[in-house]
């Protein structure tokens, strides 16, 4: 039986193996690990049934949208840590020096590869760039869904909302908890080595050299946004289990309570390395589920699409599960299911028409993307939250409600609103540019939500959020002191 589920697999184009090539190519995109990690564990099994070496190339474009210092960085640091000969696998890092100096690499490895396999990810330019690929590669090609507990393709159809997707997941999610990546996939692999890559390949595309990787300075050099500077926080799978420890050891328990107020540390700050693929969602649950001595008995026959109740955990591990899995998991869902996902379209109908309606409403305060981008606007609040986005990566997940509402209120129209917030969020944010931080955005205007009354100018039936009335719920006093300026 195959390590990896059918149901997670995708042919993308009609050529066969070539048993005749020199190794199995995995194309590392998304899922940008070496344990639990369904793509290589695909890729190894090819390996070891055709009898070849194993080829890990992961590479770095500099002219994807958006590129910058922050976003290179964060991908490099993941990138050393592979730099390892205890691998026994061959790892082929290329970081693009110049625009369009990597185009040819991979069709130029595929020529000599028996079966190439990739990471699925349904979003951003991912799933062009393997449409592209499929129609130029002569040999099998096979993209690989490790992107989280549910299978893509396990559900037919995009949900609208999280109580739905969430008893659909209580439902069918129970079969599936027992497919697993392999938690060390290289440990004791046994495959014939790859003595050498083709003369004309590694002289046309140099792999980059590891000690770059682990002393990128060669990034200040590259052709990316050096405005958006390196985040405080380092990428790569070390990284990701240290964030995950501290999270389980001092705010696991407290995070039901404490999640949404800004002044306390109780988010798992997880959301960049699961962007990036530097750890997989199935090595979170099952870290978690071992710490509390947790069994699949344990889960309700019941599936009530509730948040809570459901697991058989204590209220604070299935609050984050709701997060880590309902929502998140919804976010890929819809993604997987219209690739319009990050356009005004795609919203409920009933908020498309009541924005409609609202669109030329008269506006208190209108505001340009570079007001926005600098937090140049009357909201102390707000320019807190955006001072914090641009100087960490990141913002708190509460105060990142309000700040999408406050965009749309204060934007000329809701569709510049939503390039607005697309461009700030996907510039600066390391969790951007994901399926997660495209559902957070289109919530801000009904995505997964129903109408609110009453109705309001500007929001018309959109539920509404303002600065006064977060203060009350929650306390920011040391946030705006953190971020004043």
């Amino acid at each position: 039986m195959s390590p990896v589920p059918k149901i997670r697999i995708s042919v993308c184009n009609d050529a066969s193996p070539d048993a005749s090539g020199k190794f199995v190519l995995y194309w590392m995109i998304a899922a940008r690990r070496l344990s639990w990690n369904f793509g290589l564990d695909r890729a190894i099994e090819w390996a070891r049934q055709l009898r070849k070496p194993l080829l890990i190339m992961e590479g770095l474009l500099c002219d994807y949208p958006w590129a910058s210092e922050r976003l290179h960085y964060f991908v490099i640091e993941g990138m050393a840590e592979k730099c390892c000969p205890q691998h026994r696998v061959s790892y082929y890092p290329f970081v693009e020096p110049s625009p369009g100096a990597g185009k040819g690499l991979l069709t130029a490895l595929a020529a000599h590869a028996c079966v190439v396999v990739t990471d699925e990810f349904p979003c951003f330019f991912l799933p062009g760039m393997i449409q592209n690929a499929a129609r130029k590669l002569l040999v099998r090609f096979e993209a690989v869904d490790s992107n989280g507990l549910l299978p893509l393709r396990a559900a037919s159809e995009a949900f609208s909302t999280a109580f739905s997707f969430r008893r659909f997941l209580q439902k069918t999610l129970p079969v599936h908890l027992s497919e697993s990546p392999c938690e060390h996939p290289l440990r004791r692999l046994e495959l014939p080595p790859l003595d050498s890559l083709l003369a004309e390949i590694a002289q046309k595309w140099p792999r980059t050299h590891c000690e770059n990787l682990k002393r990128p300075l060669f990034v200040t050099k590259l052709p990316i946004d050096h405005r958006v500077t390196a985040a405080v926080f380092v990428g790569g799978e070390r990284a990701a289990r240290d964030a995950l420890s501290k999270f389980l050891d001092d705010h696991l328990e407290s995070y039901s309570a404490e999640r949404n107020e800004p002044d306390r540390s109780a988010t798992s700050g997880l959301s960049p390395y699961l962007h990036f693929g530097h750890i997989s969602v199935h090595e979170m649950f099952s870290t978690i589920v071992k710490r509390q001595g947790w069994s699949p008995e344990k889960i309700s026959l019941v599936p009530h699409g509730r948040r809570l109740d459901w697991w058989g955990l204590s209220p604070a591990v299935e609050e984050f599960f709701d997060q880590l899995i309902t929502w998140r998991e919804l976010g890929f869902n819809f993604s997987s299911h219209r690739s319009d996902c990050d356009r005004f379209e795609s919203l409920p109908d009933w908020a498309k028409r009541t924005l409609t309606r609202h669109a030329r409403d008269e506006r208190a305060h209108v505001y340009t993307l570079a007001d926005f981008a600098s937090a140049n606007t009357h909201d102390d609040l707000w320019n807190a939250a955006q001072r914090q986005l641009v100087r960490e990566g990141r913002l708190h997940n509460y105060l990142r409600m309000l700040w999408g509402k406050k965009i749309l209120e204060w934007s000329p129209s809701p569709q510049e609103a939503v390039e607005i917030m697309i461009d700030l969020n996907n510039r600066y944010a390391l969790d951007g540019r994901d399926p997660n931080s495209y559902s957070g955005i289109f919530w801000c205007l009904g995505r997964y939500d129903h109408p609110w009354g009453p109705e309001r100018p500007i929001l018309g039936t959109v539920r509404y959020m303002s600065s006064q009335n977060t203060t009350r719920k929650v306390s920011v006093k040391e946030y705006l002191r953190k971020y004043a300026s």
